[in-house]
């Protein structure tokens, strides 16, 4: 039984089917194709809308390391796992399932891509790019005071979870801030989904134009808007423990990830990467020291 045929059923017992008429490339098909397709959503630092990024960056660099040009495809949380599958996937708690016919875009998700135990069901994700953390944030304003925190994570995020009260939330569904993720579905919580676009950068204004009481966050997207917002929000403490974001691939694409994950080694090891973390995320290594020790 050849590799796809092995995936397909493999995909098939986890209740996975994929439409025969997808086809997506690994690596050999990219080279001969001379083009990789850099799926990329507008946010934070990772792929600014303006040409370029953390993400933007890595993945040129990548390209250019496979000897083919780099295309960038904008997409949303909404729609970036279609544009990558070619279809939708739809969340029933921890399970998961894809349905629809639609145009594979792209070749890669590389957006600050939390890595979710949903997701691996569905994608293959390559080593871990970029540390991360959900928070709660307030307004400045707001009667909460952050938590004192402690050595213990979990015990933070439960005092931190404790102060929610009945105070409304805002949170984005299909995305790292989904509250799914973090137990806070059915528990009482009064959770308020933002449906006015998928776009993560718009939370913080939506807080501050008191559409909730309070909104989760993510650490890197925290650190730009306590910067862009200086004196109008602050952090209460932690909702999640820490995470892991990577570049995303289609499940039939192993020797493409591979490549990307030998690259990463590469940079690491010349120091580019520090360069590309310091020119875009200057103070994330005082939140996570002991993720950029790694090597």
């Amino acid at each position: 039984m050849n590799y796809f045929k092995t995936l397909l059923c493999a995909l098939m017992s986890l209740g996975i089917v994929f439409s025969a008429t997808h086809v997506w490339a690994d690596l050999n098909e990219v080279k001969a194709r001379g083009e990789i397709r850099h799926i990329g959503i507008r946010y934070a630092n990772f792929v600014t809308g303006s040409g370029d990024g953390f993400e933007v960056d890595l993945v040129k660099g990548f390209a250019k390391s496979i000897g083919v040009r780099y295309t960038l495809v904008y997409s949303d949380f909404n729609n970036v796992l279609r544009d990558l599958l070619g279809q939708d996937v739809v969340r029933n708690g921890d399970e998961v399932s894809l349905t629809g016919d639609f145009p594979v875009k792209g070749d890669l998700i590389s957006t600050g891509f939390t890595i979710l135990p949903w997701r691996q069901k569905v994608v293959l994700y390559s080593a871990p790019t970029f540390p991360s953390q959900v928070l709660l944030v307030a307004r400045a304003d707001s009667p909460l005071s952050p938590i004192k925190g402690s050595a213990d994570l979990a015990k933070d995020i439960v005092s931190t979870k404790a102060l929610i009260g009945s105070k409304s939330v805002l949170v984005m569904q299909k995305t790292c801030l989904d509250p799914a993720s973090y137990g806070m579905v059915d528990k009482g919580y009064d959770i308020h989904p933002y449906t006015k676009s998928s776009n993560l950068n718009e939370m913080v204004p939506a807080l501050l134009n008191r559409e909730t009481d309070l909104s989760l966050l993510d650490v890197p997207d925290a650190i730009l808007d306590l910067q862009k917002w200086a004196g109008k929000i602050k952090v209460i403490g932690p909702i999640s423990m820490e995470q892991q974001l990577a570049t995303a691939f289609p499940k039939s694409s192993p020797q493409l990830r591979d490549a990307f994950d030998a690259y990463l080694l590469q940079m690491k090891a010349a120091g580019s990467y520090d360069k590309l973390v310091d020119k875009y995320y200057s103070n994330i290594r005082r939140y996570f020291p002991d993720f950029f020790v790694r090597k």
